[in-house]
């Protein structure tokens, strides 16, 4: 089944990057995404209405009929539409209906394809190749539920490529191994709310929905797991589009996920509805925000991982849970900002975990070293269980052989007891606040050779490159503010 699914997916790429409204990897996955989305709704409604069939009782189809998928796009129909005709409906009158509808009660449908389709655009240019990837969507039947798991884990796939093919698209794939090691250790329970404040494509989401699935015993459990759970905030058209498309595939119906930018809301502002008990993320890092966006901070900065890190202490609930991948350089910096940042996550959380991450596992995407803060809000940090994730002797993480499942098992094994070993330590937090806040594992590594550290320049470089970079920022910064005002 799962070659016959790819083999579809895969004719569907072919096809459409032979349309001239088609350039790259970015667009065929967003063309691939509105059309299968719209064949899972279709095959959803016709669920819904043998359901209702069943009990006696009467189905009002979501969409009006000359909407359906039946009525434009089914091949099995001698009346749908032409392909000279068919590009002409889907821009001016498709696309137009479905960004109109309007819910008619909570959780409703209508508002997800509404969302969707405020923030899309059908890039195919020609309704012959169209009308050809729709045949092959057609042998795809998202009412069995083998079919449908398995086009879930096809689809993560394509947003992969998508990520490595579009150059700065990349921002929006997080290594799978590292998301499902994170979702394990923060382990989201049925009855809690679990957000990403930069859920991208949906990845940390989508693996915390399939990590609580079993849990969902009743139809009522099922109903508050895809209805009431799950949060998330995603600036950008196109991977909120593909959020959406992505949590659908793996079950949630009514995806809560806003398309809007987390660093316009004031963190005064927040108050405890908005607050969530699980947070998972992999905030932008590396960007610059303006001195009005930073207003809205406590401790002000133009770097975007200082603001996204104050937002996510702000909205985690008391007792809440989070697992936050973050740039080496929010570690072992120690300006102003960084300083007050990780004072305030140390003083306000208790920062039980810091897994420092290889060099390379962003790639190709970045090739900034990273780590993991795994913090709660049960108590202040007493003390922080450093552990650095081992390579095999001579491995080098690249593009073709990249992180896996397997370089987690230790991790996954020592993380509950916080076990002291060749890769990990305990570090009381009294002698981080003597070290100015630096937060670095190498810095409080006891099995460090002194002798290794001067032979071996490579965490001086990374040092020196995110210095520069934060140098850079505030020089920028300083710039702007000294521009004359018109």
């Amino acid at each position: 089944m799962k070659n016959e699914l790819t083999h579809i997916i895969k004719k569907c790429c072919d096809i459409l990057r032979t349309d001239d409204g088609i350039s790259g990897a970015i667009h065929y996955t967003e063309a691939l995404s509105w059309l299968l989305y719209l064949k899972f709704l279709s095959d959803r409604e016709t669920q819904l209405a043998e359901q209702a069939d069943i009990s006696g009782d009467d189905y009002t189809p979501l969409l009006e009929t000359k909407y359906q998928w039946e009525s434009w796009a089914s091949t099995g129909k001698s009346n749908t539409i032409s392909g000279a005709d068919l590009v002409p409906f889907i821009n001016e009158d498709l696309f137009p209906y479905l960004a109109s509808l309007e819910g008619r009660k909570e959780c409703d449908l209508r508002d997800v394809v509404a969302s969707i389709f405020k923030n899309s655009t059908n890039r195919i240019n020609s309704g012959y190749l169209l009308k050809d990837v729709i045949s092959e969507i057609e042998k795809i039947h998202f009412n069995d539920n083998d079919e449908f798991h398995t086009m879930a884990h096809i689809y993560e796939g394509l947003l992969k490529d998508m990520g490595e093919g579009g150059g700065n698209s990349g921002e929006f794939y997080t290594p799978r191994p590292l998301i499902e090691c994170m979702v394990d250790l923060v382990d989201p329970q049925l009855g809690q709310t679990v957000y990403d404040p930069a859920c991208g494509t949906g990845g940390f989401l989508a693996e915390a929905h399939s990590h609580m699935q079993a849990q969902a015993k009743t139809e009522a459990l099922r109903r508050v797991l895809d209805t009431e759970t799950f949060y998330g905030i995603e600036k950008t058209p196109l991977p909120y589009l593909l959020c959406l498309m992505n949590l659908t595939l793996h079950g949630m119906e009514y995806p809560r996920i806003e398309k809007t930018n987390t660093l316009e809301k004031d963190i005064h502002t927040i108050e405890d509805g908005d607050k969530r008990d699980i947070i998972l993320a992999n905030p932008p890092f590396g960007g610059k925000e303006q001195k009005m966006t930073q207003k809205r901070f406590t401790i002000e900065s133009n770097a975007t991982e200082v603001l996204f890190m104050q937002h996510i202490i702000k909205t985690l609930r008391i007792n809440g849970r989070a697992g936050v991948v973050v740039p080496e350089g929010v570690l072992f910096q120690t300006n102003s900002a960084y300083k007050a940042l990780k004072e305030l996550l140390l003083k306000t959380c208790n920062l039980h975990t810091i897994v420092s991450l290889p060099s390379g596992v962003f790639l190709p995407y970045s090739a900034v070293k990273t780590s993991v803060l795994f913090f709660d809000k049960t108590k202040r940090t007493e003390d922080i269980w450093f552990y650095e994730l081992p390579l095999a002797e001579g491995e080098k993480l690249t593009k073709k052989n990249g992180i896996t499942k397997a370089h987690f098992d230790e991790l996954r094994a020592l993380f509950p007891l916080r076990s002291e070993t060749a890769n990990s330590w305990l570090v009381p937090v009294e002698e981080v606040f003597k070290k100015e806040m630096n937060l670095s594992a190498s810095t409080y590594n006891p099995h460090k050779q002194t002798e290794e550290d001067l032979l071996n320049p490579t965490a001086y470089v990374l040092q020196i490159q995110e210095a520069l970079r934060q140098s850079q920022s505030e020089v920028d910064a300083l710039l702007l503010e000294l521009q004359p005002t018109t």
